[in-house]
């Protein structure tokens, strides 16, 4: 059976009972959160964020790349969030490998030249989250009255460590 097909059938049980039709949509706590697209992270339940709490943008690494600079850029100017938290993790896939790598294997399997691509990748965890906090403050594009902090989820333990407080 096709994963969409399990989809449709979840999301069937999920409308019957779905009472939150009503939700405003600024974002309750007025907060974005920027993390991994990695499927070991829950944030919604690991923040304790309900359902309209909250902007969550996931992408690999959780990285302030110029689309998430963009989601939060929407999020804060049209939607009212006057506070970010970037969240990286431990056992990140960022970790593991450099662009050449990358665009090696790109070349290798589709026959595509990804040079001068930038993926995003990532050596040191704590330094990547205090980069991604720098490029936030520093962007012209979020104010210097939007919040924003740091910090590392422990994929073994369920445990959010601070970086940097905004």
């Amino acid at each position: 059976m096709a994963r969409f097909d399990e989809f449709k059938r979840a999301n069937e049980q999920y409308a019957a009972s779905f009472d939150k039709g009503d939700l405003p949509v600024p974002p309750a706590r007025n907060v974005a959160v920027v993390t991994c697209m990695d499927a070991r992270l829950h944030p919604e339940k690991f923040l304790g964020l309900d359902v309209g709490d909250a902007h969550v943008i996931r992408n690999a690494g959780g990285r302030v790349s110029e689309d998430a600079i963009r989601s939060l850029v929407i999020s804060e100017r049209l939607l009212g969030t006057d506070e970010v938290v970037v969240i990286h993790h431990t056992g990140c896939g960022m970790l593991t490998f450099q662009n050449e790598d990358l665009i090696a294997k790109i070349k290798e399997d589709l026959g595509v030249d990804a040079t001068g691509r930038d993926f995003l990748p990532f050596p040191d965890l704590e330094q990547s989250v205090r980069d991604d906090v720098e490029t936030l403050r520093g962007s012209d594009l979020i104010p210097d009255d939007i919040s924003v902090s740091g910090a590392i989820y422990d994929v073994e333990t369920g445990e959010l460590r601070e970086v940097v407080r905004g």
